[in-house]
């Protein structure tokens, strides 16, 4: 964050060359959906994305497959979220509609389908696009954004908004705003990263036999073990997971770690990158050597980076804490639900994973308040970067749950915009009531908070007395 007289300096020297009412930066999942949501609900609405296309870790570290939608019962995650997911499915065509259409759970991803699909819907939204390009600075006064400094092959240019959303998935644009955030576990211990990776040539009818046959044994995750008493596969994860098929011939995967990586550096994602794949390397050596039905394989595509899990979580009005998850509770100004488990990947190659289910059919409340950072009145984070403790973030952090925070945020965007206020002026019954007409589920009845100043407000005399 830099000082008055160097923002005034930069807002003296650079062109404005855009003004919306809202900027979302960061077009993954939360991205996607709030570019949509604030577009739709009358904001002029910028998205701005690093790459040349949209889906953030799931078009580019190819993750293989959506997360669940539902609770095991009913779907949790509908609104936007719910309409993409069907959308992919329906245009990746016939014989992949047919073997998902009835699927909610573990859906695979068509990713040049997906790109597709985030493209007409962000641009049918009636937002903008900003491809190839980076924020690396932001004006702030006081708690407001004023300004944020983009960079791409036109120069450095500035952006003015009323709003900001940080859909970075790193907090990047909080960080950048001076927000408080916390990073990994206790002694800075980050979840590892993961190349995935798809591949071509494959026999999913030789590979369904080969499971049926020793489904009971648990033969694949003997053939793992063996591979890595042979030296063929490193020390570590004990399971060939995230295989997802496209077609009866190619097929994702999701599988291996990369440790010690931090996603906000560059030198962390550099070395990933290049680790990640001489692992791909020796992974499909194992599959052509121990699994039946990947004989013949041909790698066709690796992640466009490293996939990433955990990096920075904002400090904000409220932190979602895992006895908030166990207990499965409900708060006045849901956003959103969750049934996704605690899933936290062994940070070192000697320790183990954690996972936490919560029983089927039931969900916990996700809090408008997590949300929002401390100290700047007009920038809402959405996706896993949002205010949690670490075993919440490691269920928070799926794309299916972080189109519901996009969804949220955009709603909340479109509401401060035409209000000329800030977030935390935003009528919380008016934004649950908005997703819910717009199709989102919120479970049990929403709150009754006026706003998220009178609601904090409540908790603050509540304490005191």
């Amino acid at each position: 964050m830099d000082s008055i007289g160097e923002q005034v300096s930069i807002s003296s020297q650079l062109p404005v060359t855009y003004e919306p009412d809202v900027v979302v930066l960061g077009g993954g999942a939360s991205g996607v959906a709030a570019a949509v949501a604030a577009a739709r609900n009358g904001a002029s609405t910028l998205l701005i994305e690093q790459r040349g296309y949209l889906g953030g870790m799931g078009t580019a570290a190819l993750v293989p497959a959506f997360c669940p939608y539902t609770d095991g019962e009913k779907p949790v995650i509908r609104g936007v979220g719910l309409t993409l997911l069907e959308r992919m499915k329906e245009a990746a065509g016939e014989e992949f509609y047919q073997r998902n259409k009835d699927k909610l759970n573990w859906v695979p991803i068509d990713v040049e389908t997906l790109k597709w699909v985030y493209d007409e819907a962000v641009m049918d939204s009636g937002a903008s696009l900003l491809f190839h390009t980076v924020a690396d600075q932001v004006l702030v006064n006081g708690e407001r954004i004023e300004g944020l400094v983009i960079s791409n092959k036109s120069g450095r240019q500035l952006v003015k908004a009323k709003l900001y959303i940080d859909a970075s998935g790193d907090a990047d644009l909080a960080a950048l705003a001076g927000v408080p955030f916390l990073t990994g576990g206790e002694q800075g211990e980050l979840q590892p990263a993961t190349m995935c990776f798809l591949v071509t040539g494959a026999n999913r009818q030789r590979f369904d036999q080969y499971l049926k046959e020793t489904e009971q044994s648990g033969q694949l995750e003997k053939a793992v073990v063996e591979a890595q008493r042979n030296g063929d596969l490193p020390e570590g994860r004990k399971k060939v997971s995230g295989i997802a098929w496209i077609s009866d011939t190619v097929a994702g995967f999701n599988f291996g770690h990369i440790f010690g990586v931090d996603g906000t550096k560059a030198e962390d994602l550099t070395r990933a990158a290049i680790e990640g794949r001489r692992l791909i390397q020796r992974q499909l050596h194992f599959l052509r050597k121990y699994v039946p039905g990947f004989e013949q394989v041909h790698l066709v595509h690796s992640g466009d980076q490293i996939g990433i899990r955990e990096t920075r979580r904002i400090v904000g009005d409220y932190q979602l804490v895992v006895e908030d998850f166990l207990s499965m509770r409900t708060f006045e100004d849901d956003i959103a639900r969750n049934s996704y488990f605690i899933d936290i990947h062994l940070a070192n190659a000697n320790s183990t994973m954690t996972v936490k289910h919560l029983p089927k059919g039931r969900s916990h409340g996700v809090p408008y308040r997590c949300m929002l950072p401390k100290g700047i009145t007009n920038l809402i984070v959405a996706g896993r970067a949002v205010s949690s403790d670490r075993p919440v973030q490691g269920s928070l952090r799926v794309m299916p749950n972080c189109f519901a925070m996009g969804e949220a945020a955009g709603v909340a965007a479109s509401m401060a915009a035409k209000a000329g206020a800030g977030f935390r002026e935003v009528s919380v019954p008016q934004l649950q009531r908005t997703l819910i007409e717009q199709g989102a589920w919120l479970g049990e009845k929403p709150g009754t908070a006026d706003t998220v100043a009178a609601l904090n407000e409540r908790i603050r005399f509540d304490d005191e007395t």
